[in-house]
Formats: structure tokens, sequence, C-alpha cells
């Protein structure tokens, strides 16, 4: 179903942006103006929060991209409303081929909550979302002590199934970040991960739905099996996003956008990334048959707010939506942030 003329919304809220518009928020250097441009510009694609998202890297590296971050955000105009907090993703993953994807395996380590600490450590905004491997040494003591203080934890990259994933969900494990993606092509067929994460129904998932990490078929089975309410979507974006096909900084390396939206390794097919917008998100949902508009809107705005629902009251912090105006192609005309 379509949307109807001038039809309004709650905001997006993407739970994992590495960049946008040609900034990079992994980027030690970020200042407040290009934080700004890049807001500015995915508040013109709907998204009215979101969690900026650092990947792995050493921990010098780490602490001194999220004092830069955090000093950018509480700076700048429009961070203060649209970022309540931060997105850790590693340094806690499978370090093996396939499971790592693009983040560099030399920097992964075991789960140590004194290494989040110390990447706090001084920030105004917290680390709400860590997304990790359960099968990594020391992660079910970290999803503990990140549940007990708040925290959201995330399962990625990781080959957990079995019993690992199992303790780990009762431990306090609540989601799959970008489901589908950050695993082998050459895992069994039907006893991995994957299939381990679609049946536990404790779980919520994120979907990175641009038609390049997920074929549209297997996106249709993930979204039966999970149930639109449990289903989130987010972008991964990189500093590729609403930016032109060439090459983009990322974390200290180089990705490259392709004409059709790819982002990758230059010169390899290892995806890093994407150059999806959430607002593309939407209405790829809604035009490929696998879900109604307001299905679709839900699982970028209030399905995300669900599962960060009591990690916002640990930390006292109250996350307005804002508003959309979409128009009858389900393009955004107009977005509005509510800061009261």
């Amino acid at each position: 179903m379509r949307a109807r003329a001038s039809k309004v919304t709650a905001g997006l809220f993407d739970l994992q942006v590495n960049g946008f518009a040609g900034i990079d928020f992994n980027d030690d250097k970020i200042t407040a103006e290009m934080l700004d441009h890049a807001l500015s510009t995915m508040r013109a694609t709907g998204v009215t929060l979101c969690l900026p998202t650092l990947i792995t890297a050493l921990p010098d590296a780490l602490d001194a991209r999220f004092k830069s971050l955090d000093r950018a955000v509480m700076t700048s105009r429009l961070g203060p409303g649209m970022c309540p907090g931060y997105h850790l993703e590693g340094p806690f993953l499978n370090p093996a081929e396939g499971y790592r994807g693009c983040h560099p395996h030399q920097a992964m380590t075991a789960a140590d909550p004194a290494l989040v600490e110390r990447l706090e450590a001084g920030l105004e905004r917290p680390i709400l979302l860590i997304t990790l491997a359960p099968e990594v040494e020391g992660a079910l003591e970290l999803v503990r002590w990140a549940k007990a203080r708040g925290k959201v934890i995330a399962i990625g990259h990781s080959a957990a199934k079995g019993e690992v994933l199992h303790k780990a969900v009762q431990a306090g494990l609540a989601l799959s970040t970008h489901l589908g993606n950050g695993v082998p092509q050459s895992v069994h067929k039907l006893d991995n991960t994957i299939f381990a994460q679609l049946a536990e129904d404790r779980l919520f998932a994120d979907f990175i739905a641009d038609g390049i990490h997920i074929a549209r078929h297997a996106l249709q089975v993930m979204l039966r099996a999970k149930g639109t309410d449990r289903s989130i979507l987010v972008t991964d974006a990189t500093a590729a996003a609403a930016a032109p096909a060439g090459l983009h900084p990322f974390a200290g390396f180089t990705v490259e956008r392709d004409t059709d939206g790819r982002v990758h390794l230059p010169g390899q097919p290892l995806l890093a990334g994407s150059s999806l917008t959430l607002d593309a998100a939407v209405r790829n949902l809604n035009n490929w048959g696998l879900a109604s508009f307001e299905e679709a809107v839900a699982m970028g705005s209030a399905n995300p707010h669900r599962l960060m629902a009591e990690a916002f009251a640990a930390h006292g912090i109250t996350a307005y939506s804002g508003r959309i105006t979409w128009s009858e192609r389900m393009e955004v005309e107009r977005a509005e942030l509510d800061l009261t």
C-alpha cells in the first residue's frame, strides 16, 4: 500500500550509521561543522535520531575517535537532539575470514568491560549499543556487565549458535546486527548462525534493505521468521551515503561506492558498509511487497525505540522522534526535530 499525500509519521531512528554525506564518524578529526553537514543531510532522508557507530580499531584509536565524535556531537547544532548515544561495533568480534567483514582483525580482542569503561570515560553521551560475537572470550561476562549498566547488546560478525547463542540470550543479548551479513559464504546451508538467530524469538533483528546486502527473497523469508514487530531497518551507512560514486573514507581506510550504490573495498568484492538511506529502505520494503508503508515506517521508527527504551530510561535520556511528512511517492517532503 502506498503512502497517501502528506502522510505524517514519526521520524526514523537509525541504530547503525558509520558516516554520511562524505563525513566519516570514525574520523578522529571530525568537527561540529562536519557532523552538522552529515546530520542535516541525514535529516532530509527522514532520520531524526541515530546512533553514530564506531567500528573495530586498536584501543588508542577508538579512544581518540570517541572523544572527537563526542566533542563534535555536543558542540554541533543538530548533534544534541539527534544523537542520544553511540554504537560500538567491535572490537569483540569473530576475527575469522568471512565473519570479520571489513573490520581489521588485528585489532579484535577478547570482550573486556574495562575497555568499554575506558572508551566511555569523559564522554557526554553514553555507549548505548554494543555489537559483539558471543563466542569470543569474556563475551558472556560483558553481556551481563553491559545489561546491568543499561546498555543493549547485539550479536554480529559471529558464528554463534546452539548453546553459545542460548546462553548469550539468557545473559541479556537483545539484537541481531545486520542479520544475514558478517557470515562467510561457505557456512552450512541450514545449521548456521543466521538460522539460529532467526529461530530465537527473544532477539530483535535489524536488516540492511538495499537489495545488495540481502537478496529480496531472503529478506522476505527473514521478515516472516522474525515478524514485523521484531524487525528493524538500519542503513550501516558510510561516508558514501548521500554522496557521489567514487572513493570515500571509512575508519582509517578507503571504500569505493559504485554507481549502483554498492560500497566495497577498492578492487575487492567485500562489502564495507552501505550507501543506503533509511527512507529508501522504507520505500524498498513497500515497493518489493514485503511490508505496508506503515509497517516499514514502524521498522525504522517505533521498533528501534522499543528496543532502546530501557537503555534510554537507564541513562535518563528523553529521545524525541520528531516527525516526517511523506509525499504520495513515499519521499520525504519535510522532517522536523522536536526538542520540547
